[in-house]
């Protein structure tokens, strides 16, 4: 090839990976915003295994949905059902949040499982009047 048409060929493969990276970088922040704006969604970061995974959560008919926050998926990546989700402790972070309110360190369990979530205290709050506010289980009547 020529050093001209080379130079066209190069500017043109430079201009569509910008264009596509600026495409991704659209669809991550349209995501992210729609995520954070729906009713009942809070930021929320997830502890599995000591790896820290920051996303949104929102409350949902019967379960808690989160996603991660980089990603494109478009299902959440976790659901927590109400029934099955109970809070073991509330430890302070000593940090805090993009809005300057406190964050928490919340131990989890559900389905045998054991997790950690960080989120500020009106997240934790909102979580657990979320979790008593769920209808009461059917039992049997003896």
């Amino acid at each position: 090839m020529e050093p001209g048409v080379t130079s066209v060929v190069l500017g043109g493969l430079t201009a569509v990976l910008l264009v596509a990276v600026v495409v991704l970088a659209g669809l991550y922040l349209s995501r992210l915003r729609t995520l954070s704006r729906r009713v009942g969604s809070f930021a929320c970061g997830v502890r599995h295994e000591d790896r820290w995974t920051a996303g949104i959560a929102q409350y949902t008919h019967g379960r808690i949905a989160w996603w991660r926050a980089v990603s494109l998926a478009p299902r959440p990546a976790r659901t927590w059902s109400r029934g099955e989700l109970t809070l073991l402790e509330r430890t302070p972070l000593g940090e805090q949040d993009e809005h300057g309110q406190e964050m928490l360190l919340v131990r989890c369990l559900h389905g045998g499982e054991t997790f950690d979530l960080a989120m500020s205290v009106p997240a934790c709050a909102g979580l657990v009047s979320w979790l008593e506010s769920g209808p009461r289980p059917i039992g049997r009547v003896i």
